[in-house]
C-alpha cells in the first residue's frame, strides 16, 4: 500500500514483477552480500546488489529494503537453498511500512529513518 506501492507498479509492472525481479538479482549475487530496493537517479525504483559491506549511499542511491543474502542468514533454515529462503522470506519479512515511509522521505515528504543516538 501507499506511495511506494504505486512506485513499484510504475517501476516494475506489480509486486509480482517486482518479487521475480528481486529474487533473480538476490539469487544471482555471488557470494556473501545484500540485494536492495532504492530509489534511484531520477527517483525511478531500482534493484540493486552489493558485496560484503558495500551500500548503495556510496553509489547516490537511497535504500528502501534490503534482504540479507549471506549464508548466515538463511543456511540454518534453508541450508544452500538461496532462492527458497527468497520465497519465504518475500512473503513475510519486507517492512513494507518503513520502505514507504523512507521512500516519502527521500522525495522530501518526512524525515528517514536515522540511527538511534
Amino acid at each position: 500500500a501507499g506511495k511506494i506501492a504505486d512506485a513499484i507498479k510504475s517501476s516494475f509492472g506489480g509486486i509480482k514483477e517486482f518479487n521475480e525481479a528481486f529474487q533473480k538479482a538476490a539469487v544471482g549475487q555471488f557470494g556473501s552480500g545484500w540485494a536492495w530496493l532504492v530509489k534511484g537517479a531520477g527517483g525511478k525504483l531500482e534493484i540493486v546488489t552489493t558485496s560484503n559491506a558495500d551500500t548503495p549511499i556510496a553509489h547516490g542511491k537511497t535504500p528502501l529494503l534490503t534482504c540479507d543474502v549471506w549464508e548466515h542468514a538463511y543456511y540454518l533454515d534453508h541450508q544452500n537453498n538461496r532462492k527458497g529462503f527468497l520465497e519465504a522470506w518475500f512473503d513475510a519479512l519486507p517492512n513494507w511500512a518503513f520502505a514507504d515511509a523512507q521512500y516519502a522521505a527521500a522525495q522530501g515528504q518526512g524525515e528517514a529513518w536515522k540511527y538511534p543516538v
